[in-house]
């Protein structure tokens, strides 16, 4: 995912992917306390998405409130 892509998203939808990211995240530190995550690279994937997320939000809030 992308910034840019994030940036053409409205505050709502953003808070949506955020919301995924979030309840994805929990998944994978659960599989990865039962011993079943195959895949850690994308542990540190979604981290860094819900990051972008945020900032690209804080941005948004920061250039004049929710704007549509």
């Amino acid at each position: 995912m992308r910034a840019s892509e994030l940036r053409e998203k409205t505050p709502d939808q953003l808070r949506e992917e955020l919301a995924s990211l979030k309840k994805e995240a929990f998944n994978l530190r659960f599989q990865q306390a039962t011993g079943q995550l195959e895949n850690t690279a994308r542990m540190r994937a979604v981290r860094r998405d819900v990051a972008r997320v945020k900032t690209v939000l804080n941005e948004k809030a920061a250039a004049g409130g929710d704007e549509e």
